[in-house]
This record gives structure tokens, sequence and C-alpha cells, in this order.
């Protein structure tokens, strides 16, 4: 069965760190074509980081300087490196194909929490 799966969310303070997995099994895809995208409650889904045509990281303003997405193809894995957490951070992150629409970039896995506290 093809999947994508997230992994590396918690619950970490202000100032904190994570590193977030996302892993392809069933199938191989195209990393470059992948982002991470999140949803805090109440809010919209919104695409964090992806990679632009030309392979350069693309980030949204709220996470620049502080995220960095990155990839290993020999082990179909996307990561996102979460630096200098803050509590608007919380969210489900998801890894999905960036090309879709956004909203729909929330919906296509389980994602993975990610808590911030003050």
């Amino acid at each position: 069965e093809a999947q994508l799966v997230e992994s590396g969310g918690g619950s970490v303070q202000t100032g904190g760190s994570l590193r977030l997995s996302c892993t392809a099994s069933g199938f191989t895809f195209d990393i470059s074509d992948m982002g991470w995208y999140r949803q805090a409650p109440g809010n919209e889904c919104e695409l964090v980081s992806s990679f632009s045509s030309i392979g350069s990281a693309v980030y949204a303003d709220s996470v620049k300087g502080r995220f960095t997405i990155s990839q290993d193809k020999a082990k179909n894995t996307l990561y996102l490196q979460m630096n200098s957490l803050k509590p608007e951070d919380t969210a489900v992150y998801y890894c999905a194909n960036a090309k879709m629409p956004v909203v729909a970039g929330c919906m296509e896995t389980q994602g993975t929490l990610v808590t911030v506290s003050s």
C-alpha cells in the first residue's frame, strides 16, 4: 500500500527545536515535488515550505530563517528542521505534493502534531 508517513512531532517550549520526517512507502516519489503544510486549530491549511522548479527551498514568511526543508532521495524521505519554535507554530504538520491546492495538502495524510508552549 502506498503511503506517506510523517513523524517527529512533539511538545517543546518556545525556542526549542524539532525535526520532522516524511517517508514514503510502497512507492517512489519525486521528493522535489513535495512540501510541508500545517494547520492550526481554527486556521486554514498553510504551505510552510517546498522546493522551487530549480530546486531551491521556498518558505512561508512566518517561518523564514527558522525552518529548513531538506531531502534524502536515497531514503525517500523529506525533512523539516524547525528551530526557534514559537507558540504560533503549534499545528498539525503534513507532507504532500506541493503542487496540489493548498487546502488538500492538509487532507492527504495523518500528519504529526507539533505543540509549542510559552
